[in-house]
């Protein structure tokens, strides 16, 4: 700062900026003070805009910006294609299964994870049991029915269940027995023949009509039924050679009917067994 001279009268007097200040020092460092800040002001307010016009710069490039919204999707649909890259490569693994990249796959899984890797056995097509075919059972029985004359005493069904083979009471039980005919050994020999060569599960079923029954032997129509189907399944296993565990028994009673008891021949053939190959 430049220096200045004083007066005999009090009036101060600076060289540098030819100002002359009257009462004392102070005013005139006052001018000097609000001079330096308005210079302040102005290199603040000079610096702010460059500032400013910098982080405009910097928001318009940023991915993070308004611009940079209508972008902002390509990261998701990225992610996506993606996941549906991997979904595809997982499903034609699966369609072309070879067991042993399997089970490196399952390893390799596993030691990403770390956790535990398990053997998933993988059955080959070939020791996959095979449910047979029903259309060539029907037109078997069918001829053996036609055949032997047993139209009257053997009916063939198919529904949802599987073939039913339904066999009347009067070629296989005297009426109120489940003991066998001999008549009837023959007609199930005949038919083992055909459906124990089958895979299929086989279920033997016992029905009665709604005449009571109530001997020592039989209480019930429930007890004719189940022994009766019982009588069938043992003879078929023991005799005919089916495999036990493809086989099983129920007894119904009267209460399934084939037709309404009211008649003697609705009755007639409302007693009876159903062997089932189910489908």
């Amino acid at each position: 700062m430049s220096s200045g001279r004083k007066t005999n009268d009090g009036t101060f007097i600076t060289g540098s900026l030819g100002l002359t200040e009257w009462g004392n020092t102070s005013f005139g460092e006052s001018k000097i003070a609000k001079h330096a800040s308005a210079k302040r002001t102005r290199e603040y307010a000079t610096s702010k805009r460059v500032r400013k016009s910098i982080k405009v710069d910097e928001f318009e490039e940023s991915p993070f910006s308004e611009g940079g919204e209508k972008d902002r999707y390509l990261i998701t649909y990225a992610d996506l294609i993606t996941l549906l890259l991997g979904l595809f490569i997982l499903l034609y693994t699966a369609s072309n299964l070879d067991v042993q990249k399997y089970e490196k796959m399952v390893n390799a899984i596993g030691n990403v994870f770390g956790g535990p890797t398990q053997t998933i056995k993988v059955i080959p097509d070939s020791e996959v049991p095979i449910v047979a075919p029903l259309g060539n059972l029907k037109s078997e029985i069918n001829s053996l029915i036609e055949q032997n004359n047993y139209t009257s005493s053997i009916k063939l069904e198919e529904n949802s269940r599987g073939v039913t083979i339904h066999i009347l009471e009067d070629i296989v039980f005297p009426s109120g027995s489940s003991e066998l005919k001999k008549s009837s050994k023959i007609v199930l020999s005949q038919l083992s023949a055909i459906i124990k060569k089958l895979p299929n599960d086989i279920r033997i079923e016992g029905h009665t009509d709604n005449v009571p029954i109530s001997t020592s032997q039989f209480p019930s129509n429930w007890h004719l039924s189940v022994s009766r189907a019982l009588s069938t399944a043992y003879y078929l296993m023991t005799e005919e050679g089916l495999d036990p565990e493809k086989l099983s028994i129920v007894g119904y009673s009267e209460y399934k009917p084939l037709e309404s008891n009211e008649s003697s021949s609705g009755r007639a053939t409302n007693r009876r067994v159903d062997i089932i190959i189910i489908k």
